[in-house]
């Protein structure tokens, strides 16, 4: 299961809710209210604390889309595990510990993992946070840069991030280099850089051609001096250590996605209606499979 589901659902029901029959606006609101009380209870326990009958349950169900109550209810259940994940242990890896070799292995890499993302984000603290929000939240043109295995981070934190700061943009936007993007830049703009050993040289180029330019720098890496006359105003140092050759991201990953959570938050009510212009656009043009749906063919 998707497991931003969850959101989505909720986004779908805030913005449905006004057109909905008065007794289905009630549900809708109770469960944008109580989504947890709604993924644990059964219907006929959800429709007594509303006050309405279970059929009416069913209805709103699959005026969202859905073919019942149960599809309806499971993003919520999903979620409430997902949320309590941290509070479930560890066992599990020392049973991959008492395994085979391929389970032993298993265990090894899981660890790091949950090590280095814990790294990650125990140094990214709130001065550093502050700074770059300021920076990227202030400026006329935010840009973001990476190269080769950090393009796909740089990619998906535009395709995401530009939902609540329209003015992020992702570059080299085709063939060319990064600095003929930023030609214009000015120190009313801001360059994100992620790059992590061995450091890229049109991201070191860049950063420089930037902080010439006078704008702000936002630098992810591995260490807080990837080279010599760049002095960004914040780093967020991750951690990639590896048991393979080459590092590991998960730190990395886990440092935008907190990012991309601070400006949608800042965002507010017009970041949630973009992110919500944006999902409609989606629907409309077919970008979503639809189980039981014959794909829309266009010309």
């Amino acid at each position: 299961m998707d497991k931003n589901r969850k959101a989505r659902l909720l986004a779908d029901l805030k913005a449905a809710i006004g057109g909905l029959p008065p007794r289905l606006k009630v549900i809708a609101k109770y469960v944008i209210d109580n989504p947890g009380d709604f993924g644990m209870d059964p219907i006929r326990v959800s429709a007594e604390k509303i006050g309405v009958s279970p059929n009416s349950l069913v209805r709103l169900a699959q005026k969202m889309g859905f073919e019942g109550f149960e599809p309806f209810r499971d993003p919520f259940r999903h979620a409430l595990v997902t949320e309590r994940e941290d509070q479930m242990g560890a066992d599990w890896i020392a049973q991959l510990d008492d395994g085979d070799s391929l389970a032993r292995t298993q265990a090894r890499l899981a660890r790091n993992e949950i090590n280095i993302v814990s790294r990650s984000l125990r140094m990214m603290s709130q001065d550093r946070i502050e700074t770059a929000l300021r920076c990227m939240t202030g400026a006329r043109h935010c840009y973001v840069t990476a190269t080769r295995s950090s393009y796909a981070m740089a990619y998906y934190f535009h395709y995401v991030g530009r939902m609540a700061l329209p003015g992020l943009q992702l570059i080299p936007r085709h063939m060319g280099s990064a600095v003929d993007e930023l030609i214009g830049a000015t120190e009313q703009d801001c360059l994100i850089a992620i790059t992590f050993a061995p450091y890229s040289a049109e991201t070191i180029q860049s950063l420089r051609y930037a902080r010439s330019r006078g704008a702000r720098l936002i630098v992810i890496s591995d260490s807080e001096v990837v080279a010599p006359q760049i002095d960004p105003d914040v780093v967020f140092p991750i951690t990639t250590q590896s048991h393979h050759y080459f590092g590991c991201y998960g730190g990395a990953m886990a440092v935008l996605e907190c990012l991309l959570g601070h400006l949608v938050a800042l965002g507010g009510e017009e970041a949630q209606q973009r992110i919500a212009d944006y999902e409609a656009t989606r629907e409309d043009s077919g970008a979503y499979y639809k189980a039981g749906r014959t794909p829309r063919i266009r010309s």
